[in-house]
């Protein structure tokens, strides 16, 4: 019986999972789900942003899981991912380490002090839906792109396929673990802002799609 935790910023972008299973109560921050008679899984909201999911991720630290999985919501830097694109981010990098040297960006590994800022997955397991799913490199940030000018800059710089506020510290948080992964859905294009233009509900539907597919293929539910 695999024991799987699934890790989101809000409830809202994993609400369709939720609602499938049945919610067990508990008096800690992690939630149970039940989705058989012998299988639960384990899910906990961090709340937005690199440091929410940090401490989160932290405060359970010494709870062992053979799969954690985060699902969220992301934006598309390519034009070929198409908004409610379900992807596999493999690789993400916390973009806002670094230095300014004037009009230069000095990227976080050039500057001498140790540690690092790119993070990455590690999956083994054989999982069919997740392994049909394109595979991309993710930045994390703390203020999402919408000006033209830093939009281009950091395309140059990083060459991103999407963007999310919590994918990095979430790797981060898991390299104790044998197995975990990062998949998001394009709710819409890091372009100027304009909200009429996204479309959430369909991230959220087809993310979730592929999450329930994934779950169940581990837990065998026929």
């Amino acid at each position: 019986m695999p024991h799987i935790l699934l890790v989101a910023a809000t409830a809202q972008e994993i609400q369709p999972t939720l609602d499938k299973y049945v919610i067990l109560p508990t008096s800690e921050g992690i939630t149970e789900c039940m989705i058989n008679d012998k299988d639960y899984l384990s899910v906990l909201i961090t709340g937005v942003g690199m440091i929410n999911t940090a401490y989160q991720m932290g405060r359970y630290s010494e709870n062992y899981y053979d799969f954690v999985i985060n699902a969220g919501i992301c934006g598309s830097f390519q034009n070929n991912l198409k908004i409610g694109s379900v992807v596999r981010v493999t690789h993400d990098e916390v973009t806002e380490m670094g230095a300014e040297d004037g009009d230069e960006f000095i990227r976080y590994p050039g500057l001498g002090l140790g540690g690092t800022n790119l993070y990455k997955e590690n999956f083994t397991l054989k999982i069919p839906s997740v392994e049909k799913l394109k595979k991309v490199k993710g930045i994390t940030v703390n203020k999402v792109h919408g000006n033209d000018a830093s939009i281009e800059k950091t395309k140059l710089l990083f060459k991103p396929d999407v963007e999310s506020m919590e994918g990095a510290a979430f790797f981060s948080g898991c390299r104790r673990f044998a197995n975990y992964i990062q998949i998001r859905a394009v709710s819409n294009k890091v372009e100027k802002r304009d909200r009429s233009k996204w479309n959430i509900p369909l991230a959220i539907t087809n993310l979730n799609t592929t999450l329930i597919t994934a779950l169940e293929e581990v837990f065998y539910v026929d």
